[in-house]
């Protein structure tokens, strides 16, 4: 999360869910970012139409056989660090196991997590429909994570499969922004410059939208405006 006061947090992640990750896309790409897009096979879950921004704090594991007894204390241990308006982003390229479920998310919403990135499987769709709580996951499964995916750090620099690179890396305290279109890694530094950029595009569609409402054509809206 950014050296702000946390109202000046909750005002930019509540400005963010009005903006379109395909715009946000077009400001980070003139911005000379162009590979902060996570790969296409991130998809909202449980249905689509969820919109998901806040700050990133990373949670990293790893496939790796253990006992069951006694669950994954490091995993409740990271979930108790989870502040208001941040995404928890899972890392750690699980495979065939979901990393969470409707009780974890639960406890999150509690503490006011904005919503889960996984760079791996979730379960409990049905329940977690009920929650209100946004999540992109690569899969869903059934199979749990204890005994065969633990967590080993948190609150660190993780990398997460990318739409135009192989990895995007992620810092804790970057922001991610995630839409039917897909989902975005903004680097901290930028996140400002990014929302205002992306609002003022966000202006400028609303208004070529009322003008092609209004009767103008399209060669005459890109005349008048031009590329958007």
């Amino acid at each position: 999360m950014p050296e702000a006061t946390s109202s000046t947090a909750s005002e930019i992640r509540t400005r963010f869910l009005a903006v379109d990750s395909a715009n946000a896309a077009d400001v980070l790409d003139a911005l000379d970012f162009p590979d902060q897009g996570l790969h296409p096979s991130f998809t909202p879950y449980p249905a689509p139409g969820q919109k998901l921004a806040g700050w990133a704090f990373t949670i990293k594991g790893q496939m790796t056989p253990y006992s069951r007894q006694g669950g994954d204390p490091d995993k409740m241990a990271a979930c108790a660090a989870l502040a208001p308006d941040v995404v928890s982003v899972w890392a750690g390229g699980g495979e065939g196991v979901s990393f969470f479920g409707e009780l974890i998310a639960i406890g999150m919403k509690e503490r006011g997590c904005a919503g889960a990135v996984v760079d791996g499987g979730v379960r409990d769709l049905g329940w977690l429909a009920d929650l209100d709580f946004p999540v992109f996951a690569r899969y869903r499964t059934p199979i749990q994570s204890i005994g065969r995916w633990k967590v080993t750090a948190w609150d660190v620099p993780v990398a997460l499969p990318g739409a135009t690179a192989r990895y995007v890396a992620i810092e804790p305290g970057d922001f991610v922004l995630a839409d039917d279109d897909g989902a975005l890694v903004i680097p901290g530094p930028v996140v400002g410059d990014v929302l205002e950029k992306s609002e003022a595009i966000g202006r400028k569609e609303r208004e070529i939208r009322a003008d092609l409402a209004s009767g103008l054509s399209l060669a005459d809206a890109l005349s008048k405006y031009g590329h958007v």
